[in-house]
Protein backbone atom coordinates (compact mmCIF):
# COMPACT_ATOMS: atom_id res chain seq x y z
CA UNK A 1 0.00 0.00 0.00
CA UNK A 2 2.77 2.47 0.64
CA UNK A 3 4.31 1.63 -2.63
CA UNK A 4 0.72 2.67 -4.19
CA UNK A 5 0.69 5.79 -2.52
CA UNK A 6 4.34 6.86 -3.92
CA UNK A 7 3.02 6.07 -6.75
CA UNK A 8 -0.06 8.26 -6.31
CA UNK A 9 2.67 11.11 -5.05
CA UNK A 10 3.76 11.49 -8.79
CA UNK A 11 -0.10 12.98 -9.06
CA UNK A 12 -0.02 15.61 -6.52
CA UNK A 13 1.68 18.43 -8.65
CA UNK A 14 -1.47 18.20 -10.98
CA UNK A 15 -4.47 17.45 -8.45
CA UNK A 16 -6.21 20.67 -9.66
CA UNK A 17 -6.95 18.60 -13.13
CA UNK A 18 -7.03 15.27 -11.22
CA UNK A 19 -10.49 16.62 -9.43
CA UNK A 20 -11.85 18.30 -12.56
CA UNK A 21 -11.44 14.94 -13.88
CA UNK A 22 -13.09 12.90 -11.38
CA UNK A 23 -15.90 15.39 -11.68
CA UNK A 24 -16.48 14.83 -15.48
CA UNK A 25 -16.53 10.85 -14.81
CA UNK A 26 -18.23 11.46 -11.77
CA UNK A 27 -20.98 13.28 -14.04
CA UNK A 28 -20.61 10.97 -17.30
CA UNK A 29 -21.11 7.70 -14.82
CA UNK A 30 -24.41 9.38 -14.19
CA UNK A 31 -25.56 9.45 -17.62
CA UNK A 32 -24.39 6.59 -18.36
CA UNK A 33 -26.79 4.76 -15.98
CA UNK A 34 -29.75 7.75 -16.67
CA UNK A 35 -29.87 6.22 -19.95
CA UNK A 36 -30.29 2.85 -19.72
CA UNK A 37 -33.63 3.58 -17.61
CA UNK A 38 -35.07 4.95 -20.36
CA UNK A 39 -35.43 1.06 -21.73
CA UNK A 40 -38.56 1.17 -19.39
CA UNK A 41 -40.82 3.42 -20.83
CA UNK A 42 -39.63 2.43 -24.44
CA UNK A 43 -40.72 -1.18 -23.66
CA UNK A 44 -43.66 -1.01 -21.67
CA UNK A 45 -45.44 2.36 -22.45
CA UNK A 46 -44.47 2.63 -25.89
CA UNK A 47 -43.60 -0.33 -27.97
CA UNK A 48 -46.15 -2.69 -25.72
CA UNK A 49 -48.70 0.00 -24.00
CA UNK A 50 -48.47 -1.80 -21.03
CA UNK A 51 -48.42 -0.02 -17.38
CA UNK A 52 -44.62 0.04 -15.90
CA UNK A 53 -45.17 -2.34 -13.09
CA UNK A 54 -42.75 -2.15 -10.31
CA UNK A 55 -42.03 -4.20 -7.17
CA UNK A 56 -44.02 -2.66 -4.14
CA UNK A 57 -40.89 -1.43 -2.01
CA UNK A 58 -39.31 0.92 -4.13
CA UNK A 59 -38.40 4.38 -3.21
CA UNK A 60 -41.38 7.55 -3.07
CA UNK A 61 -39.62 9.60 -5.80
CA UNK A 62 -39.32 6.42 -8.46
CA UNK A 63 -43.06 5.64 -7.56
CA UNK A 64 -43.66 8.95 -8.67
CA UNK A 65 -41.53 9.32 -11.74
CA UNK A 66 -43.41 5.44 -12.72
CA UNK A 67 -46.86 7.19 -11.92
CA UNK A 68 -46.31 10.01 -14.24
CA UNK A 69 -44.91 8.10 -16.93
CA UNK A 70 -47.69 5.96 -16.74
CA UNK A 71 -50.10 8.84 -17.66
CA UNK A 72 -48.19 10.18 -20.40
CA UNK A 73 -49.75 9.45 -24.36
CA UNK A 74 -47.50 7.02 -25.65
CA UNK A 75 -47.19 9.50 -28.86
CA UNK A 76 -45.90 12.01 -26.24
CA UNK A 77 -43.05 9.54 -25.11
CA UNK A 78 -42.42 8.13 -28.50
CA UNK A 79 -41.48 11.99 -29.60
CA UNK A 80 -39.82 12.78 -26.50
CA UNK A 81 -37.95 9.44 -26.42
CA UNK A 82 -35.18 10.17 -29.65
CA UNK A 83 -34.71 13.71 -28.43
CA UNK A 84 -33.88 12.38 -25.03
CA UNK A 85 -31.72 9.62 -25.87
CA UNK A 86 -29.58 12.06 -28.39
CA UNK A 87 -29.18 14.72 -25.67
CA UNK A 88 -27.77 11.92 -22.72
CA UNK A 89 -25.73 10.35 -25.70
CA UNK A 90 -23.91 13.95 -26.52
CA UNK A 91 -23.74 15.46 -22.68
CA UNK A 92 -22.23 11.62 -21.84
CA UNK A 93 -19.29 11.25 -24.88
CA UNK A 94 -19.01 14.96 -24.85
CA UNK A 95 -17.73 14.60 -21.07
CA UNK A 96 -16.00 11.66 -21.64
CA UNK A 97 -13.73 13.00 -24.40
CA UNK A 98 -12.80 15.86 -21.90
CA UNK A 99 -12.03 13.94 -18.80
CA UNK A 100 -10.33 11.44 -21.22
CA UNK A 101 -7.89 14.40 -22.52
CA UNK A 102 -7.28 15.56 -19.20
CA UNK A 103 -6.27 12.62 -17.36
CA UNK A 104 -4.01 11.58 -20.53
CA UNK A 105 -2.61 15.55 -20.33
CA UNK A 106 -2.17 14.31 -16.60
CA UNK A 107 -0.48 10.84 -17.44
CA UNK A 108 2.18 12.44 -19.82
CA UNK A 109 2.68 16.15 -17.19
CA UNK A 110 3.47 12.73 -14.85
CA UNK A 111 5.91 11.15 -17.29
CA UNK A 112 7.42 14.49 -18.51
CA UNK A 113 8.26 15.05 -14.60
CA UNK A 114 9.57 11.59 -13.87
CA UNK A 115 12.07 11.82 -16.42
CA UNK A 116 13.01 15.02 -15.32
CA UNK A 117 13.32 13.73 -12.13
CA UNK A 118 15.49 10.81 -12.90
CA UNK A 119 17.53 12.50 -14.89
CA UNK A 120 18.01 14.92 -12.32
CA UNK A 121 19.08 12.85 -9.78
CA UNK A 122 21.07 10.87 -11.57
CA UNK A 123 23.55 13.49 -12.74
CA UNK A 124 23.61 14.61 -9.24
CA UNK A 125 24.61 11.25 -7.62
CA UNK A 126 28.25 11.16 -7.45
CA UNK A 127 30.69 8.64 -9.50
CA UNK A 128 30.90 5.88 -7.01
CA UNK A 129 27.19 5.07 -7.93
CA UNK A 130 27.71 4.40 -11.44
CA UNK A 131 30.64 1.70 -10.32
CA UNK A 132 27.86 -0.90 -9.55
CA UNK A 133 25.18 0.18 -11.52
CA UNK A 134 24.91 -0.66 -15.38
CA UNK A 135 24.16 2.70 -17.84
CA UNK A 136 21.66 0.13 -19.41
CA UNK A 137 19.93 -0.41 -16.49
CA UNK A 138 19.43 3.30 -15.89
CA UNK A 139 18.39 4.03 -19.64
CA UNK A 140 15.74 1.31 -18.94
CA UNK A 141 14.14 2.91 -15.43
CA UNK A 142 14.04 6.21 -17.56
CA UNK A 143 12.51 4.41 -20.64
CA UNK A 144 10.64 1.39 -20.14
CA UNK A 145 9.57 1.92 -15.95
CA UNK A 146 8.16 5.23 -17.11
CA UNK A 147 6.25 3.57 -19.87
CA UNK A 148 4.85 0.95 -17.14
CA UNK A 149 3.76 4.15 -15.08
CA UNK A 150 2.67 5.85 -17.49
CA UNK A 151 0.04 3.16 -18.50
CA UNK A 152 -1.17 2.84 -15.00
CA UNK A 153 -2.08 6.74 -14.91
CA UNK A 154 -3.68 7.39 -18.27
CA UNK A 155 -5.99 4.17 -18.08
CA UNK A 156 -5.16 2.61 -14.38
CA UNK A 157 -5.96 5.56 -12.65
CA UNK A 158 -8.90 6.64 -14.99
CA UNK A 159 -10.65 3.10 -14.29
CA UNK A 160 -9.41 3.17 -10.77
CA UNK A 161 -12.02 5.86 -10.50
CA UNK A 162 -14.10 6.23 -13.44
CA UNK A 163 -15.28 2.20 -13.07
CA UNK A 164 -16.23 2.38 -9.09
CA UNK A 165 -18.35 5.48 -9.71
CA UNK A 166 -20.01 3.13 -12.87
CA UNK A 167 -20.87 0.41 -10.28
CA UNK A 168 -22.06 2.65 -8.01
CA UNK A 169 -24.54 4.46 -10.14
CA UNK A 170 -25.72 0.99 -11.79
CA UNK A 171 -25.99 -0.73 -7.86
CA UNK A 172 -28.35 2.43 -7.30
CA UNK A 173 -30.63 1.62 -10.07
CA UNK A 174 -30.39 -2.33 -8.63
CA UNK A 175 -31.36 -1.83 -5.54
CA UNK A 176 -33.97 1.34 -6.62
CA UNK A 177 -36.05 -0.90 -9.04
CA UNK A 178 -35.65 -4.42 -6.77
CA UNK A 179 -33.78 -3.97 -3.49
CA UNK A 180 -34.65 -7.93 -2.54
CA UNK A 181 -33.29 -9.38 -5.79
CA UNK A 182 -30.27 -7.01 -5.17
CA UNK A 183 -28.28 -9.69 -2.90
CA UNK A 184 -27.30 -11.60 -5.87
CA UNK A 185 -25.02 -8.74 -6.47
CA UNK A 186 -22.51 -9.66 -3.54
CA UNK A 187 -22.44 -12.88 -4.89
CA UNK A 188 -20.03 -11.52 -7.66
CA UNK A 189 -17.74 -9.58 -5.57
CA UNK A 190 -15.91 -12.16 -3.79
CA UNK A 191 -15.89 -14.81 -6.49
CA UNK A 192 -14.48 -12.55 -8.48
CA UNK A 193 -12.07 -10.37 -6.01
CA UNK A 194 -10.28 -13.14 -4.77
CA UNK A 195 -8.54 -14.97 -7.86
CA UNK A 196 -8.51 -11.34 -9.46
CA UNK A 197 -5.97 -10.50 -5.98
CA UNK A 198 -3.88 -13.81 -6.64
CA UNK A 199 -3.46 -13.08 -10.52
CA UNK A 200 -2.28 -9.57 -9.01
CA UNK A 201 0.17 -10.35 -6.52
CA UNK A 202 1.76 -13.37 -9.19
CA UNK A 203 2.05 -10.21 -12.26
CA UNK A 204 3.69 -7.98 -9.59
CA UNK A 205 6.22 -10.62 -9.40
CA UNK A 206 6.38 -11.37 -12.89
CA UNK A 207 6.88 -7.68 -14.14
CA UNK A 208 9.47 -6.90 -11.62
CA UNK A 209 11.40 -9.87 -13.25
CA UNK A 210 10.19 -8.71 -16.71
CA UNK A 211 11.72 -5.17 -16.34
CA UNK A 212 14.79 -6.64 -14.38
CA UNK A 213 15.41 -8.49 -18.09
CA UNK A 214 15.03 -5.48 -20.18
CA UNK A 215 17.41 -4.13 -18.12
CA UNK A 216 19.80 -6.76 -19.13
CA UNK A 217 18.81 -6.15 -22.83
CA UNK A 218 19.52 -2.25 -22.72
CA UNK A 219 22.89 -2.95 -20.86
CA UNK A 220 23.67 -5.81 -23.95
CA UNK A 221 22.78 -2.97 -26.38
CA UNK A 222 24.25 -0.31 -25.26
CA UNK A 223 27.77 -2.40 -24.78
CA UNK A 224 28.08 -4.13 -28.03
CA UNK A 225 26.70 -0.79 -29.38
CA UNK A 226 29.30 1.59 -28.13
CA UNK A 227 32.06 -1.34 -28.16
CA UNK A 228 31.14 -2.39 -31.89
CA UNK A 229 34.60 -1.76 -32.77
CA UNK A 230 36.05 -4.86 -29.93
CA UNK A 231 32.80 -7.10 -31.19
CA UNK A 232 34.16 -6.99 -34.71
CA UNK A 233 37.90 -6.95 -33.73
CA UNK A 234 36.96 -10.24 -32.41
CA UNK A 235 35.06 -11.41 -34.10
CA UNK A 236 32.26 -11.57 -31.56
CA UNK A 237 29.36 -11.21 -33.34
CA UNK A 238 28.06 -15.21 -33.04
CA UNK A 239 28.69 -14.48 -29.69
CA UNK A 240 27.25 -11.35 -28.94
CA UNK A 241 23.86 -12.30 -30.80
CA UNK A 242 23.35 -15.82 -29.26
CA UNK A 243 23.98 -13.97 -25.78
CA UNK A 244 21.25 -11.54 -27.08
CA UNK A 245 19.13 -14.60 -28.22
CA UNK A 246 18.90 -15.94 -24.76
CA UNK A 247 17.83 -12.66 -23.08
CA UNK A 248 15.11 -12.35 -25.44
CA UNK A 249 13.89 -15.63 -25.34
CA UNK A 250 14.10 -15.46 -21.14
CA UNK A 251 11.92 -11.90 -21.45
CA UNK A 252 9.76 -14.01 -23.83
CA UNK A 253 9.16 -16.69 -21.43
CA UNK A 254 8.78 -14.07 -18.43
CA UNK A 255 6.25 -11.83 -21.01
CA UNK A 256 4.14 -15.06 -21.71
CA UNK A 257 3.68 -16.40 -18.11
CA UNK A 258 2.31 -12.46 -17.49
CA UNK A 259 -0.05 -12.35 -20.46
CA UNK A 260 -1.64 -16.00 -19.89
CA UNK A 261 -2.50 -14.75 -16.59
CA UNK A 262 -3.59 -11.32 -17.69
CA UNK A 263 -6.07 -13.01 -20.49
CA UNK A 264 -7.59 -15.01 -17.66
CA UNK A 265 -9.02 -12.22 -15.57
CA UNK A 266 -11.95 -11.60 -18.82
CA UNK A 267 -13.04 -15.01 -18.56
CA UNK A 268 -13.15 -15.77 -15.17
CA UNK A 269 -14.87 -12.57 -14.63
CA UNK A 270 -17.66 -13.30 -17.44
CA UNK A 271 -18.29 -16.86 -15.99
CA UNK A 272 -18.92 -15.81 -12.55
CA UNK A 273 -21.02 -12.79 -14.61
CA UNK A 274 -23.37 -15.08 -16.58
CA UNK A 275 -23.69 -17.80 -13.76
CA UNK A 276 -25.48 -15.02 -11.74
CA UNK A 277 -27.20 -13.60 -15.11
CA UNK A 278 -28.56 -17.36 -15.25
CA UNK A 279 -30.05 -17.11 -11.64
CA UNK A 280 -31.39 -14.20 -11.99
CA UNK A 281 -33.33 -15.12 -15.22
CA UNK A 282 -34.55 -18.26 -13.40
CA UNK A 283 -36.10 -16.07 -10.64
CA UNK A 284 -37.00 -12.83 -11.93
CA UNK A 285 -38.32 -14.23 -15.33
CA UNK A 286 -41.08 -16.23 -13.45
CA UNK A 287 -42.20 -12.68 -11.43
CA UNK A 288 -42.31 -11.40 -15.02
CA UNK A 289 -44.72 -14.60 -16.27
CA UNK A 290 -46.58 -13.88 -13.56
CA UNK A 291 -47.38 -10.06 -14.09
CA UNK A 292 -45.72 -8.76 -10.77
CA UNK A 293 -42.80 -7.41 -12.77
CA UNK A 294 -42.94 -5.43 -16.30
CA UNK A 295 -41.04 -6.44 -19.15
CA UNK A 296 -39.03 -3.07 -19.26
CA UNK A 297 -37.99 -3.19 -15.91
CA UNK A 298 -37.01 -6.94 -15.76
CA UNK A 299 -35.09 -5.64 -19.00
CA UNK A 300 -33.47 -2.25 -16.80
CA UNK A 301 -32.54 -5.00 -13.64
CA UNK A 302 -30.97 -7.79 -16.05
CA UNK A 303 -29.13 -5.02 -17.91
CA UNK A 304 -28.05 -2.65 -15.14
CA UNK A 305 -26.89 -6.13 -13.57
CA UNK A 306 -24.91 -7.30 -16.60
CA UNK A 307 -23.72 -3.44 -17.38
CA UNK A 308 -21.53 -4.15 -13.78
CA UNK A 309 -19.72 -6.88 -15.63
CA UNK A 310 -17.48 -4.53 -17.72
CA UNK A 311 -16.49 -2.11 -15.16
CA UNK A 312 -15.47 -4.71 -12.98
CA UNK A 313 -13.28 -6.66 -15.66
CA UNK A 314 -11.91 -3.26 -16.19
CA UNK A 315 -11.11 -2.66 -12.55
CA UNK A 316 -9.21 -6.73 -12.61
CA UNK A 317 -7.56 -4.85 -15.68
CA UNK A 318 -6.33 -1.92 -13.54
CA UNK A 319 -5.26 -4.46 -10.79
CA UNK A 320 -2.95 -5.97 -13.51
CA UNK A 321 -1.86 -2.98 -14.61
CA UNK A 322 -1.13 -1.26 -11.67
CA UNK A 323 0.84 -4.34 -10.44
CA UNK A 324 2.73 -4.01 -13.22
CA UNK A 325 3.50 -0.04 -12.22
CA UNK A 326 4.10 -1.09 -9.02
CA UNK A 327 6.98 -3.14 -9.81
CA UNK A 328 8.14 -0.42 -12.20
CA UNK A 329 7.83 2.13 -9.31
CA UNK A 330 9.96 0.60 -6.94
CA UNK A 331 12.59 0.28 -9.44
CA UNK A 332 11.96 4.11 -10.17
CA UNK A 333 12.12 4.72 -6.38
CA UNK A 334 15.54 2.70 -5.91
CA UNK A 335 16.89 5.90 -8.02
CA UNK A 336 14.77 8.31 -6.97
CA UNK A 337 16.09 7.46 -2.95
CA UNK A 338 19.52 6.70 -3.47
CA UNK A 339 22.14 9.29 -1.79
CA UNK A 340 25.13 10.86 -3.54
CA UNK A 341 28.49 10.06 -1.42
CA UNK A 342 29.71 13.55 -2.12
CA UNK A 343 27.73 16.73 -1.74
CA UNK A 344 27.57 20.15 -1.61
CA UNK A 345 27.54 22.03 1.61
CA UNK A 346 23.83 24.37 1.74
CA UNK A 347 26.49 27.09 2.77
CA UNK A 348 29.10 26.40 0.57
CA UNK A 349 31.91 28.90 0.16
CA UNK A 350 33.51 29.89 -3.29
CA UNK A 351 36.99 28.49 -3.77
CA UNK A 352 39.23 31.60 -4.52
CA UNK A 353 41.38 31.31 -7.33
CA UNK A 354 44.49 28.81 -6.24
CA UNK A 355 47.55 31.25 -5.17
CA UNK A 356 49.48 28.91 -3.24
CA UNK A 357 49.11 25.04 -3.26
CA UNK A 358 47.07 21.87 -3.34
CA UNK A 359 47.60 19.66 -0.02
CA UNK A 360 46.18 15.80 0.75
CA UNK A 361 46.65 15.41 4.56
CA UNK A 362 46.60 12.05 5.54
CA UNK A 363 44.36 10.69 3.13
CA UNK A 364 43.26 7.35 2.84
CA UNK A 365 40.05 6.56 0.80
CA UNK A 366 38.61 3.15 -0.40
CA UNK A 367 34.98 2.67 -2.49
CA UNK A 368 33.25 0.59 -0.06
CA UNK A 369 34.13 -2.33 2.24
CA UNK A 370 34.39 -5.22 -0.38
CA UNK A 371 37.61 -3.08 -2.09
CA UNK A 372 39.55 -2.06 0.94
CA UNK A 373 41.67 0.95 1.32
CA UNK A 374 42.39 1.55 -2.09
CA UNK A 375 44.77 4.89 -1.03
CA UNK A 376 46.68 4.93 2.66
CA UNK A 377 48.22 7.71 4.62
CA UNK A 378 48.61 10.15 1.29
CA UNK A 379 50.42 13.11 2.12
CA UNK A 380 51.76 15.43 -0.52
CA UNK A 381 51.91 19.22 -1.77
CA UNK A 382 51.61 20.46 -5.12
CA UNK A 383 52.67 24.16 -5.19
CA UNK A 384 51.18 26.40 -7.84
CA UNK A 385 53.24 26.39 -11.05
CA UNK A 386 54.05 22.76 -10.76
CA UNK A 387 54.14 19.63 -12.86
CA UNK A 388 53.42 16.88 -10.59
CA UNK A 389 54.05 13.31 -11.94
CA UNK A 390 51.65 10.36 -10.59
CA UNK A 391 53.64 6.83 -11.83
CA UNK A 392 53.07 2.97 -10.48
CA UNK A 393 51.56 -0.20 -11.32
CA UNK A 394 48.39 -1.07 -12.43
CA UNK A 395 45.36 -0.80 -10.03
CA UNK A 396 47.44 0.93 -7.61
CA UNK A 397 45.50 4.22 -7.00
CA UNK A 398 46.50 6.78 -9.60
CA UNK A 399 43.38 7.99 -11.11
CA UNK A 400 41.36 7.66 -7.83
CA UNK A 401 44.28 10.23 -6.34
CA UNK A 402 43.58 12.47 -9.01
CA UNK A 403 40.46 12.04 -8.72
CA UNK A 404 39.84 13.44 -4.88
CA UNK A 405 41.21 16.99 -6.18
CA UNK A 406 37.74 17.82 -8.08
CA UNK A 407 35.63 15.88 -5.45
CA UNK A 408 34.34 13.07 -7.80
CA UNK A 409 34.86 11.36 -4.52
CA UNK A 410 35.20 12.19 -0.95
CA UNK A 411 38.93 11.00 1.25
CA UNK A 412 37.16 8.08 3.73
CA UNK A 413 39.55 10.21 6.28
CA UNK A 414 42.16 12.82 5.83
CA UNK A 415 41.51 16.15 4.33
CA UNK A 416 42.32 17.39 0.70
CA UNK A 417 42.86 20.76 0.07
CA UNK A 418 43.71 23.90 -1.74
CA UNK A 419 45.53 27.11 -0.35
CA UNK A 420 44.46 25.95 3.21
CA UNK A 421 41.02 25.22 2.52
CA UNK A 422 39.04 22.02 2.70
CA UNK A 423 37.24 21.53 -0.67
CA UNK A 424 34.56 19.97 1.62
CA UNK A 425 33.56 23.17 2.44
CA UNK A 426 33.60 25.08 -0.96
CA UNK A 427 31.32 24.55 -4.05
CA UNK A 428 31.20 22.31 -6.63
CA UNK A 429 30.88 25.09 -9.36
CA UNK A 430 34.13 27.19 -7.86
CA UNK A 431 36.07 24.31 -7.46
CA UNK A 432 35.57 22.25 -10.81
CA UNK A 433 35.69 25.82 -12.74
CA UNK A 434 39.47 25.96 -11.88
CA UNK A 435 40.02 22.23 -13.04
CA UNK A 436 40.41 20.73 -16.74
CA UNK A 437 40.74 17.46 -17.48
CA UNK A 438 42.25 15.38 -20.19
CA UNK A 439 41.88 12.12 -19.63
CA UNK A 440 42.76 8.96 -22.46
CA UNK A 441 39.48 8.04 -23.21
CA UNK A 442 37.94 11.13 -24.92
CA UNK A 443 34.09 11.77 -24.39
CA UNK A 444 32.67 13.66 -27.26
CA UNK A 445 28.65 14.22 -27.21
CA UNK A 446 26.74 14.16 -30.45
CA UNK A 447 26.90 17.65 -31.49
CA UNK A 448 28.98 19.74 -34.00
CA UNK A 449 32.65 20.34 -33.75
CA UNK A 450 31.61 23.93 -32.08
CA UNK A 451 29.93 22.85 -29.60
CA UNK A 452 32.05 20.22 -28.25
CA UNK A 453 34.89 22.40 -27.72
CA UNK A 454 32.58 25.24 -26.44
CA UNK A 455 31.14 22.47 -23.90
CA UNK A 456 30.57 24.02 -20.43
CA UNK A 457 31.48 27.24 -21.74
CA UNK A 458 28.38 28.36 -23.89
CA UNK A 459 28.89 31.86 -23.95
CA UNK A 460 32.26 31.35 -26.12
CA UNK A 461 32.60 32.89 -29.64
CA UNK A 462 33.07 31.93 -32.68
CA UNK A 463 36.70 33.40 -32.49
CA UNK A 464 37.58 32.30 -28.95
CA UNK A 465 36.57 28.80 -30.39
CA UNK A 466 38.72 28.92 -33.17
CA UNK A 467 42.02 30.11 -31.34
CA UNK A 468 41.53 27.15 -28.83
CA UNK A 469 41.52 24.64 -31.69
CA UNK A 470 44.78 26.28 -33.13
CA UNK A 471 46.59 26.39 -30.08
CA UNK A 472 45.50 22.36 -29.86
CA UNK A 473 46.58 21.94 -33.13
CA UNK A 474 42.99 21.12 -34.14
CA UNK A 475 41.81 23.82 -36.42
CA UNK A 476 43.70 22.56 -39.59
CA UNK A 477 41.81 19.19 -39.83
CA UNK A 478 38.70 20.50 -38.48
CA UNK A 479 38.20 23.29 -41.43
CA UNK A 480 38.51 20.43 -44.13
CA UNK A 481 35.70 18.83 -42.07
CA UNK A 482 32.11 18.57 -44.68
CA UNK A 483 30.38 21.93 -42.39
CA UNK A 484 33.93 22.90 -40.80
CA UNK A 485 33.05 23.89 -37.40
CA UNK A 486 29.40 22.90 -37.73
CA UNK A 487 30.25 19.23 -38.50
CA UNK A 488 28.47 16.68 -36.20
CA UNK A 489 31.29 14.08 -35.07
CA UNK A 490 28.94 11.71 -34.03
CA UNK A 491 27.88 9.04 -31.17
CA UNK A 492 31.08 9.77 -28.79
CA UNK A 493 33.24 11.02 -31.63
CA UNK A 494 33.05 8.22 -33.96
CA UNK A 495 33.89 10.11 -36.72
CA UNK A 496 36.85 10.93 -35.85
CA UNK A 497 40.22 9.13 -35.58
CA UNK A 498 41.60 8.73 -31.40
CA UNK A 499 44.19 11.87 -32.23
CA UNK A 500 41.45 14.09 -33.53
CA UNK A 501 38.86 13.85 -30.61
CA UNK A 502 41.99 14.69 -28.35
CA UNK A 503 43.27 17.72 -29.66
CA UNK A 504 39.08 18.95 -29.69
CA UNK A 505 39.22 17.73 -25.87
CA UNK A 506 42.43 19.59 -25.56
CA UNK A 507 40.61 23.06 -27.14
CA UNK A 508 37.58 21.96 -24.98
CA UNK A 509 40.16 22.43 -21.84
CA UNK A 510 42.20 25.35 -23.71
CA UNK A 511 38.72 27.57 -23.64
CA UNK A 512 38.14 26.89 -20.08
CA UNK A 513 41.46 28.09 -19.19
CA UNK A 514 41.74 26.20 -16.27
CA UNK A 515 44.40 27.25 -13.35
CA UNK A 516 44.59 23.61 -12.48
CA UNK A 517 44.83 20.87 -15.05
CA UNK A 518 44.32 16.80 -14.65
CA UNK A 519 46.15 14.71 -17.27
CA UNK A 520 45.51 11.09 -17.72
CA UNK A 521 48.12 10.75 -20.17
CA UNK A 522 46.41 11.61 -23.22
CA UNK A 523 48.99 9.99 -25.58
CA UNK A 524 49.03 6.66 -24.71
CA UNK A 525 47.09 4.94 -27.13
CA UNK A 526 47.72 6.86 -30.08
CA UNK A 527 50.02 6.33 -33.48
CA UNK A 528 53.47 8.34 -33.55
CA UNK A 529 51.99 10.84 -35.82
CA UNK A 530 49.10 12.28 -33.97
CA UNK A 531 50.63 11.72 -30.76
CA UNK A 532 53.28 14.38 -32.13
CA UNK A 533 50.48 16.81 -32.38
CA UNK A 534 48.94 16.17 -29.16
CA UNK A 535 52.15 16.00 -27.41
CA UNK A 536 52.10 19.80 -28.94
CA UNK A 537 49.10 20.24 -27.76
CA UNK A 538 49.52 19.55 -24.21
CA UNK A 539 52.66 21.42 -23.81
CA UNK A 540 51.09 24.29 -25.20
CA UNK A 541 48.05 23.82 -22.47
CA UNK A 542 50.51 22.73 -19.24
CA UNK A 543 52.14 26.62 -19.59
CA UNK A 544 51.81 28.41 -16.60
CA UNK A 545 49.22 25.99 -15.26
CA UNK A 546 49.37 23.61 -11.80
CA UNK A 547 49.23 19.88 -13.49
CA UNK A 548 48.56 16.82 -12.10
CA UNK A 549 49.56 14.36 -14.95
CA UNK A 550 48.97 10.23 -14.14
CA UNK A 551 52.53 9.32 -16.75
CA UNK A 552 53.18 6.60 -18.82
CA UNK A 553 55.47 8.06 -21.36
CA UNK A 554 59.29 9.12 -20.00
CA UNK A 555 59.25 12.11 -21.90
CA UNK A 556 56.36 13.90 -19.18
CA UNK A 557 57.92 11.96 -16.42
CA UNK A 558 61.78 13.92 -16.89
CA UNK A 559 59.70 17.26 -17.85
CA UNK A 560 57.66 17.05 -13.97
CA UNK A 561 58.87 19.07 -11.05
CA UNK A 562 57.93 16.21 -8.99
CA UNK A 563 57.67 12.71 -9.23
CA UNK A 564 54.80 10.90 -6.85
CA UNK A 565 55.75 6.88 -6.98
CA UNK A 566 52.45 4.61 -5.77
CA UNK A 567 52.46 0.78 -4.62
CA UNK A 568 49.64 -0.64 -2.99
CA UNK A 569 48.04 2.62 -2.04
CA UNK A 570 51.01 3.91 -0.28
CA UNK A 571 53.69 6.86 -1.42
CA UNK A 572 56.79 4.75 -1.99
CA UNK A 573 59.08 7.22 -3.37
CA UNK A 574 59.07 11.18 -4.31
CA UNK A 575 61.45 13.50 -6.07
CA UNK A 576 63.02 13.92 -9.49
CA UNK A 577 63.92 11.35 -12.29
CA UNK A 578 67.08 11.03 -11.89
CA UNK A 579 67.14 10.96 -7.98
CA UNK A 580 64.36 8.49 -7.66
CA UNK A 581 66.07 5.97 -10.01
CA UNK A 582 68.67 5.72 -7.56
CA UNK A 583 66.60 5.82 -4.06
CA UNK A 584 63.57 4.02 -5.09
CA UNK A 585 63.83 0.43 -6.45
CA UNK A 586 59.90 0.60 -7.74
CA UNK A 587 60.53 3.58 -10.22
CA UNK A 588 63.90 1.53 -11.23
CA UNK A 589 61.78 -1.17 -12.63
CA UNK A 590 58.99 1.03 -13.47
CA UNK A 591 61.65 2.49 -15.68
CA UNK A 592 63.36 -0.41 -17.14
CA UNK A 593 60.18 -2.13 -18.37
CA UNK A 594 57.15 0.59 -18.76
CA UNK A 595 59.03 3.76 -19.09
CA UNK A 596 62.09 3.64 -21.61
CA UNK A 597 60.79 5.18 -25.29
Amino acid sequence: MKNYFRLLQFLKDHKKLFFIAIFLMAISSFFEGFQFTLIVPLMDRIFTNQPIVLPQQVPGFVRDIVDTLNQTDRTKLFWMMPLGVFLILFLKNFIGFWYGYIMNSISQRVIQDIRNRLYDKILSLSLDYFSVKRSGELISRITNDVLLVENAISYGTTDMFRQPLTILIFVAIIFMTYAKAAFIIFLIFPLIAIPMSQIGRKLRKLSKSTQENMADINSHLLETITGIRVVKAFCAEEHEIKKMEGQNREFYKLKMKAIKRFLLINPLTEMMGAVCGIIMIVWLGKEVMEGKLSTGVFILFFGSFMSLISPIKKISNVNAITQQALAANERIYEVLDAKPTVVERPSANVLPVMKDKISLEQVFFQYDAESGLVLKDINLEIKKGELVAIVGPTGTGKSTLASLVPRFYDSTKGAVKIDGINLREVSFTSLRGQIGIVAQETILFNDTVKNNIAYGHRGATQSQIEEAAKKAYAHQFIIKMPKGYETVVGDRGFRLSGGEKQRISIARAILKNPPILILDEATSHLDSESEKYVQEALDKLMQGRTVIAIAHRLSTIKKADKIVVLEHGRIVGMGKHDQLLQTCNLYSRLYQTQFQE
